[in-house]
């Protein structure tokens, strides 16, 4: 049976990775918490082929609110970046509903 969670798949013994990580979720995780410059000689050159699909726009963060906004999303399961996101776009449809409407 396979898995629909792209987050849960194995990674495959062909992928090297720094995080020795069993699975992509942890791969995540371990990156969330160290930073790729500690590990830059362990890095090798790659070519991608990237196709993005969405516009990024960055916004000051209050230091206390960013710590906050981290460890909520890691309760969570998710990157911070995607929980912000998913909040705002909360706020928008409450806003867009107006007073009274929902």
């Amino acid at each position: 049976m396979k898995k629909s969670n792209d987050n849960k798949r194995r990674v495959t013994r062909r992928k090297s990775s720094v995080s020795e990580a069993r699975t992509y979720a942890e791969i995540g995780d371990f990156w969330d918490e160290h930073e790729l410059s500690d590990y830059w000689d362990a890095t090798r050159p790659v070519r991608a082929d990237i196709q993005l699909q969405s516009e990024e726009s960055l916004y000051a963060v209050e230091k206390g609110l960013s710590d906050t906004i981290r460890r909520a999303a890691k309760e969570r399961g998710v990157s911070p970046h995607t929980l912000i996101n998913l909040w705002l776009q909360e706020k928008v449809q409450k806003l867009k509903l107006g007073p009274g409407r929902g």
